[in-house]
């Protein structure tokens, strides 16, 4: 799951981040209003985790920003402030849930997973593209029948680009979608190429050759249109 989180207190901020890594999960940080906002809105997150009071602004905003945007992704507000106003009004901008400060770590893990899971049965149960099926929930993929043997990060390329079929994505927004932050201190063109070669391989190793296409002078694109 990739998150964003947002919150400008330094040792919950690093408590929360540890403890979702140790989990699994990519974690994106912001620490102020206009952080926050300019990554919410250019990169895509399944969860964004939002505090409401940021320095130079507030976070219920950043909740109305996303849905007017249509922006889909699971939104728990996490905050000190209890009234009972801030609870509906964030709710009724948008947001999926609530938790108040102080939290037990466990419990904002199991209300993300149970808010992606909602999410996931709403959307698509399956990906299905040529001969090829994506099934983003069991983080499976399959042609005819036959599992690819796929590492974390090659499903989460695969997904990405399944879930856009048909639409050219660039290779920045491939980047900052699968690895994050991590992605501004590699080699972009050639990490990204090395990782499209071996997803590449093992699909035509089950007979989907020719489904990722390039795009040149742009990025990458899944179809099996020719």
């Amino acid at each position: 799951m990739k998150v964003l989180l947002i919150e400008d207190e330094s040792e919950l901020r690093r408590a929360i981040r540890q403890y979702l890594q140790d989990e699994g999960h990519l974690v994106e940080s912001a620490t102020d209003f206009p952080t926050a906002m300019e990554k919410a809105q250019l990169h895509s997150y399944d969860a964004v985790l939002v505090d409401i009071t940021l320095p130079l602004g507030n976070g219920l905003d950043i909740v109305r920003a996303l849905r007017k945007a249509d922006n889909s992704c699971g939104i728990i507000i996490i905050s000190a402030k209890g009234s009972l106003d801030d609870k509906v009004n964030g709710l009724d901008l948008g947001a999926d849930d609530y938790l108040p400060k102080p939290f037990h770590l466990p419990e904002l893990v199991a209300r993300m997973r149970a808010l992606v899971r909602r999410k996931q049965a709403k959307a698509q149960d399956s990906i299905t593209i040529g001969t090829l099926r994506v099934v983003p929930d069991d983080r499976l993929a399959e042609v005819q029948g036959e599992h690819l043997d796929l590492t974390g990060t090659e499903f989460d390329l695969l997904h990405f680009l399944a879930v856009n079929k048909d639409r050219v994505l660039s290779r920045s927004a491939i980047l900052e979608h699968v690895w994050g932050d991590l992605a501004e201190r590699m080699d972009r063109d050639d990490f990204l190429y090395a990782h499209v070669k071996n997803l590449r391989k093992k699909l035509a190793a089950h007979g989907c050759d020719g489904l990722i296409k390039t795009v040149y002078g742009l990025g990458y694109r899944m179809s099996d249109r020719t």
